[in-house]
C-alpha cells in the first residue's frame, strides 16, 4: 500500500506539470511570472499545438520569466529553475528526471498529451508530483490529475471564472481531483505554501497526536462519519493526522482547530479528505516471493484439502484498482494447469474496496504499459491483450473476479471463504479494530482455509485462531474447533453492532470467576449459539444488519455489486413468501409463520419453517424485523410417514389433485417460456437499435473531438500570432520614432517606385499626405530641382549602385540626395530608399570661405 519512490529525483527538485489548451497562453504567462527562479521547481508545459506549424511558445514564454525556457528534446535532463515546452506533434513523458519524446499514438483530434504527461509524472515522482490544469477546451488533464492524486501528489486547477475557456478546469473540478482552485497568478503562491508546510517537509510524526490535538481530530472524524457513512475513529491516529495536515497545507491553515472548522462549514472538503484517506496504490504480484510460495505450496495444499469440491471462494479486501485480485486469478489458473487431477475446480474471487473510482478502474481491466515492470512477458502474452497505450486483462481472468464497493468495517462480510487476502490494510487500523476484524475473518473462513496478510502485518494475539503456514511470508491457516472467546463475539467482531465495552475476548477462567448472574448470561449465550435456529435481523429496507447461526442454506450473496438485502440473497423458494410475510408482519402484533417452504440445496430439497417477527419494542429494535429459519426433518413432511389408506377415495383424489397441479404448473411454465421468448426478441431488437445508436454516437463524438481539437489548435495559433502582431506594432512604433528623431528626410519606394513609407521631413519636401501611400513617384510634386530623380531611382534598381547628388530646392536650400537599394532581411531587393540631408548651412559656409 506504500507509494513508489521517485527515481533519481534530487531532494530539492519538485517537477510541476502544466497542461493548457485554448486560451492558455495568457494563463501560462501569469503563472510563470510568479514562479521564482531559485525556488527549486522545474516546469514542464504541455499545450495542444498544431502538428504542422512551428512552435512559438518557448520564445513567447521567455519574455515573462527569468527561468530559461527550452523546447523539450529527447533525453534532456530536468534541472531546477528551468521551463520545458512540448514540441508540436509529439507526446512528452517523464522517466525519472529525463524527458522522453515519442510520436503520438492517437490520430489528430483524439490526442490527450496532458493526461500522458501527468500519468508519467505520477508514476515517476509519486507523492512529490505536482499537476496544474489551466484554460482549455475538452477534458484533457482530468485523468492525469486523478493519477497524481491517487499517489498522494498535489493537484491545482485554474478557477473556471478566470479562464478564457473553462472546460478543462471545470472537468477536473467536477471529477473531484483538484486540491487547489485559484487564478493563474495565485496558484504559484499556493503551491509554494504547500511545499513549505511542515507536513510536506517531513515533519509529520508517526506518534499519537497530543491531547490538545485529539479533540479537533475527533471532530473531523465525526463529521466524516455523518456525511460519508464511514467510520475512521478506529484508524491509527498518526495516519489521520498526516492526511489532515496535508489538507491543512493545501488550504494554508495553521492548526487542526482551524481545519475542523473548515471541514464543518465546507461539505466538499469532507469528500476530498475521505479520498485522501483511502490508500489507493498497488501493483501486480507485489512481493514476488509471497506469490511464488502461494503458487508452489499454499494453493496446491488447499486444493488437496478441498478435493471433491467444484468451487472455491476467495475475498481480496482493499483491492484498490484490482491488480492484486487479478494476480490471484492468474496464479490460480497457472496452478490448476499443474495439478494432476484438477476435477474442474473453479475459483470465485470477491474483490472489494471503499473507493468507487478504484472499483471502476478494476472493472475496466485496463492498465498502463508500465506494468511490464511487474508482470513477466509470459504472463503479459497469456493473460493480457496489448494495445497501443495500455494492456487489457483477458476476459477469462476478468470473469473470475467480482468487484464490489464494500466497507469491511460497516458492511456485512462475505462468508464460507477458502482464502482471504487482506494485505497492507490492517497496518492503517488501530489495535481495537484489528482485534475485532481478525476473529471475524476466522468466523467467515471455512475449516482449513487460508489467511494471506501483508509483509508488515501479523495475527498478533490471535495465534490461537490461526496457525502460521509460513510466518515470514504471512500465510496463516484457520484453526478449527476453537471457541470464539466470548458471549458477544459477533457483536464485537462486527463493528456496526459493537458496544463501547465489548473489546476483549472472554476466556474460560474469566467465566468461572464471574458472579451467578453473569454465569447465567454466559450459559444463555451458549444455548443461543449452539441450539437456537438460524436467524437474521433486518432494517426497514430489508437489509441484513445482524446474523445469528448458519444461514448459508437459506441465504447467499447475489452476483454483482455487494447487496445485503434479504430479497436479493434469499434462495429460490423463499423470496416471494418472505415478501408477503414481511408486509403482513409489519401491520400485526404477532409473528407470521410460513410452513414447509421448499428450498433447493446441494443435498436436495430442504423443507423449512420460517417465522417473521416485526419489532415494535424495545426501542433499539423498533422498526426492525427478525426472520427465523427452522429445518424440518424428512419425516415431518409426510405427517408421521403414514398414509390414510382406510378411506378408499383418498388416494384417487390425491392423484387427481396432483395431476391438476402438474397441469397448472406446466401451463404456467409454457406461459413463462412464451413470455421469455417475446421478451428476448424485444430485447434483441432494442439491443440492435442501441448498438446502431451507439455507433452513430461514437462517430459524432469522434467528429466533435476532432473539430474541438482543431479549434483548440487554431486558438493557440491565433494567440501566438496576436502576440507576434503586438511585437510588430511595437517595433513599427519604435522605428517611426527613430526616423522622426534623426531629422532626415527619407522616402521608401517599392519596385514600381510607388510610395511605401516616408518621414515627416520628406512629407514637407514632396508635399505628401497619408493618402499618398501607394502613389507613383512621378505623380508627386517636389521642391527639389531634380528632374532626373525618377531615372536615377530606376538606374539604382537596375544596377544596385548607390547614387548621390547635391541638389538645390526652390527655396534656395541645398540637399544631398542619396538613392540606395532597399534590401530585405532575406537579402532580396524590394525597392529603393531616398534620403535627403539638408546641407544649406554647409554650402553657405563654403561660399563664405571662398569669398
Amino acid at each position: 500500500m506504500g507509494h513508489r519512490s521517485p527515481v533519481d529525483a534530487p531532494a530539492a527538485l519538485r517537477i510541476v506539470g502544466i497542461g493548457a489548451s485554448a486560451g492558455g497562453l495568457v494563463a501560462l504567462e501569469e503563472f510563470l511570472q510568479r514562479i521564482p527562479a531559485d525556488g527549486g521547481m522545474a516546469c514542464i508545459v504541455v499545450q495542444h499545438l498544431d502538428p504542422t506549424q512551428k512552435g512559438l511558445l518557448p520564445e513567447l514564454l521567455q519574455r515573462v520569466t527569468e527561468m530559461p525556457v527550452w523546447a523539450a528534446e529527447q533525453g534532456m535532463r530536468i534541472e531546477p529553475g528551468h521551463v520545458y515546452v512540448i514540441p508540436p506533434n509529439t507526446e512528452l513523458t517523464l522517466v525519472g528526471t529525463t524527458l522522453h519524446l515519442a510520436e503520438p499514438a492517437e490520430p489528430r483530434g483524439m490526442r490527450l498529451p496532458v493526461n500522458i504527461l501527468f500519468s508519467s509524472l505520477a508514476s515517476g515522482q509519486g507523492e512529490r508530483a505536482i499537476g496544474v490544469v489551466l484554460s482549455g477546451m475538452g477534458s484533457d488533464g482530468t485523468a492525469g490529475l486523478q493519477a497524481i492524486k491517487a499517489v498522494g501528489g498535489l493537484t491545482a486547477v485554474q478557477d473556471p471564472e478566470s479562464a478564457q475557456f473553462d472546460s478543462m478546469p471545470r472537468s477536473a473540478i467536477e471529477a473531484g481531483c483538484a486540491d487547489i482552485v485559484a487564478t493563474p497568478s495565485e496558484l504559484p503562491g499556493r503551491i509554494l505554501a504547500v511545499m513549505a508546510h511542515p507536513s510536506e517537509a517531513g515533519a509529520g510524526s508517526d506518534e499519537t497526536p497530543p491531547p490538545e490535538a485529539a479533540s479537533p481530530l475527533e471532530r473531523v472524524v465525526t463529521l466524516l462519519q455523518q456525511r460519508i457513512r464511514h467510520d475512521f475513529s478506529l484508524y491509527k491516529p498518526s495516519t489521520l493526522k498526516r492526511r489532515a495536515e496535508r489538507r491543512m497545507a493545501i488550504h494554508g491553515l495553521a492548526s487542526l482547530e482551524q481545519y475542523a472548522e473548515f471541514v464543518e462549514h465546507n461539505s466538499q472538503e469532507g469528500e476530498l479528505l475521505f479520498k485522501e484517506l483511502l490508500i489507493g496504490v498497488t501493483s501486480f504480484f507485489r512481493d514476488p516471493a509471497t506469490w511464488e510460495y502461494l503458487a508452489g505450496t499454499v494453493l496446491p495444499e488447499l486444493l488437496e484439502r478441498r478435493k471433491g469440491e467444484d468451487k472455491l471462494r476467495a475475498w481480496v479486501i482493499g483491492c484498490s484498482t484490482g491488480e492484486e485480485a487479478y494476480s490471484l486469478a492468474m496464479v490460480f489458473t497457472e496452478v490448476m494447469e499443474r495439478v494432476p487431477d484438477p476435477h474442474g475446480v473453479t475459483l470465485q474471487i470477491f474483490a472489494s474496496d471503499l473507493s468507487p473510482d478504484g472499483i471502476a478502474t478494476a472493472r475496466r481491466g485496463q492498465y498502463p504499459l508500465s506494468i511490464a515492470d511487474d508482470v513477466s512477458p509470459e504472463r503479459l502474452a497469456r493473460f493480457f491483450t496489448a494495445h497501443e497505450r495500455y494492456y487489457q486483462i483477458n476476459q477469462d481472468i476478468r470473469d473470475m473476479v467480482l468487484f464490489a464497493q464494500h466497507d469491511v468495517i460497516l458492511d456485512p462480510p462475505f462468508t464460507k471463504l477458502d482464502l482471504i487476502a487482506c494485505r497492507n490494510l490492517l497496518i492503517y487500523f488501530g489495535p481495537v479494530l484489528q482485534r475485532r476484524l481478525l476473529p471475524l475473518f476466522h468466523y467467515i473462513l471455512r475449516p482449513g482455509a487460508v489467511l494471506f496478510l501483508g509483509t508488515s502485518e501479523t495475527v498478533g494475539q490471535f495465534n490461537h485462531l490461526f496457525t502460521p503456514i509460513e510466518s515470514r511470508l504471512r500465510f496463516y491457516q484457520r484453526q478449527d474447533h476453537v471457541p470464539m472467546g466470548g458471549r458477544d463475539f459477533l457483536l464485537r467482531a462486527f463493528p456496526p453492532l459493537s458496544g463501547p465495552n465489548k473489546e476483549h475476548p472472554v476466556s474460560s477462567t474469566e467465566v468461572s470467576s464471574r458472579p451467578p448472574d453473569e454465569l447465567q448470561a454466559a450459559a444463555d449465550q451458549v444455548l443461543l449459539q449452539v441450539y437456537a435456529p438460524a436467524a437474521v435481523v433486518l432494517n426497514g429496507e430489508g437489509d441484513i444488519v445482524y446474523v445469528s447461526g448458519h444461514t448459508g442454506k437459506y441465504l447467499e450473496p447475489a452476483a454483482g455489486k455487494a447487496n445485503w438485502n434479504i430479497f436479493a440473497m434469499a434462495r429460490e423458494g423463499l423470496g416471494g413468501p418472505l415478501a408477503s410475510a414481511m408486509k403482513k408482519a409489519a401491520t400485526s402484533d404477532h409473528p407470521v409463520h410460513l410452513h414447509s417452504l421448499e428450498v433447493p440445496t446441494h443435498a436436495g430439497v430442504q423443507r423449512v419453517d420460517v417465522t417473521v417477527h416485526a419489532f415494535h419494542d424495545p426501542s433499539p429494535l423498533r422498526g426492525m424485523t427478525m426472520v427465523i429459519f427452522r429445518d424440518l426433518a424428512p419425516s415431518s413432511a409426510g405427517h408421521g410417514g403414514r398414509s390414510p389408506k382406510g378411506k378408499g377415495g383418498r388416494p384417487a383424489a390425491h392423484a387427481a389433485e396432483l395431476q391438476q397441479y402438474r397441469a397448472e404448473i406446466e401451463s404456467l411454465r409454457e406461459e413463462a417460456r412464451t413470455s421469455r421468448q417475446e421478451s428476448q426478441a424485444a430485447n434483441e431488437e432494442l439491443q440492435s437499435a442501441n448498438e446502431e445508436l451507439q455507433s452513430s454516437n461514437e462517430e459524432l463524438n469522434s467528429s466533435k473531438e476532432e473539430m474541438q481539437s482543431m479549434n483548440e489548435e487554431l486558438q493557440t495559433i491565433n494567440a501566438e500570432l496576436q502576440a507576434k502582431l503586438d511585437d510588430l506594432a511595437l517595433a513599427q512604433s519604435d522605428m517611426q520614432n527613430v526616423l522622426n528623431s534623426i531629422d532626415i528626410a527619407i522616402l521608401f519606394l517599392d519596385q514600381n517606385l510607388h510610395v511605401r513609407r516616408y518621414t515627416e521631413q520628406a512629407a514637407k519636401i514632396f508635399r505628401l499626405r497619408e493618402g499618398d501611400v501607394g502613389r507613383p513617384l512621378s505623380d508627386l510634386t517636389t521642391s527639389l530641382e531634380y528632374p532626373e530623380l525618377q531615372d536615377d531611382a530606376r538606374d539604382t534598381l537596375r544596377t544596385l549602385a548607390t547614387s548621390e547628388k547635391q541638389i538645390t530646392a526652390d527655396d534656395d536650400r541645398w540637399f544631398t540626395v542619396r538613392i540606395m537599394p532597399y534590401r530585405r532581411v532575406d537579402n532580396v531587393i524590394d525597392g529603393v530608399v531616398i534620403t535627403m540631408v539638408d546641407i544649406t548651412e554647409t554650402k553657405r559656409l563654403e561660399a563664405a570661405l571662398r569669398e
